[in-house]
Order: C-alpha cells, then sequence, then structure tokens
C-alpha cells in the first residue's frame, strides 16, 4: 500500500512538471474603467522561471517580439501606444547574436481605449509571443482574448 501512495505521489509531481513544461506562460485578460467611456485593457503575462518572453520593442535581429493585435471595433478608438509593465532586462544573447529586451515573472500589456458612445462592447484580438531560457527557445504561440467592456 505504501509503495502504491509513493508510486501515486510521484507520478503527480512528474505530470504537474511535465505541464509546467508545457506552456511556461499563463495569460490574464482584465479592463477597467478610468473615466467616462475610458477603459484601461491589460493583458498580463505569469512567466514561470527559467523562461522569459520578449518585448514588443526587442527589434530586428533577434526573437520573435511579443505582437498584441487588437480585431477592428467601430466602436472602440484606442488612446495611445500599448505600454509594458513589468521589469525590462536587456542582455546580450549568444544564441541570436543582438541585444535582447525581455520579462521575466510578470509584464502586463496595458492600452487605453475610449468607448463611442454608451454601447456595450468587447475588445477582442490576438497575442503572439515567443518564450525561451538559457538553453532552447519554444516555438511561437499564438492566443486570442475576448475583454468585456462594461
Amino acid at each position: 500500500m505504501k509503495k502504491l501512495l509513493l508510486l501515486l505521489v510521484i507520478s503527480t509531481m512528474s505530470a504537474a512538471v511535465i505541464a509546467q513544461g508545457d506552456e511556461p506562460v499563463e495569460w490574464n485578460y482584465s479592463a477597467k474603467k478610468t473615466a467616462n467611456g475610458v477603459y484601461e485593457v491589460v493583458l498580463t503575462a505569469t512567466v514561470t522561471q527559467p523562461w522569459h518572453i520578449y518585448s514588443q520593442n526587442t527589434g530586428k535581429g533577434g526573437p520573435i517580439p511579443t505582437q498584441i493585435v487588437f480585431k477592428a471595433n467601430p466602436l472602440i478608438t484606442k488612446l495611445g501606444s500599448l505600454k509594458e509593465n513589468g521589469k525590462l532586462l536587456k542582455t546580450y544573447d549568444k544564441n541570436f547574436r543582438t541585444d535582447v529586451l525581455s520579462y521575466a515573472g510578470t509584464v502586463s500589456f496595458v492600452q487605453v481605449v475610449k468607448l463611442r458612445g454608451a454601447a456595450k462592447t468587447n475588445i477582442s484580438g490576438t497575442v503572439e509571443y515567443m518564450v525561451c531560457n538559457d538553453e532552447q527557445c519554444l516555438p511561437p504561440v499564438k492566443k486570442t482574448f475576448d475583454i468585456r467592456l462594461m
């Protein structure tokens, strides 16, 4: 019985490690009303160690930068540019042979938008990103999001 219990515990821990290795980034999406008809749309990436995700401004010759594309919506106007909030790391990457901009831990991408009129709507789009650690990079991933603005 003890051997069976030990095997079950080891199997569960192994499955958790494997699952963590499969997808090192967890995304959360939200919108916060800041004024009448104005919202902060926030896409937050939580990256497990030892992985890191790249800035949207990492430049040419390096890894694929994070790219967020908002689907056109006639009820929404973007105000300003997409901002990044997190601890930005600038390092020389020997694999890409260039300086890269990345985030480890948590980074939020924030876009301020204004609604035209009083209609309730959603903002949707895609986020494409790539993660690497010191030994390898995973293929780029594209995820869709849909955030309610109320």
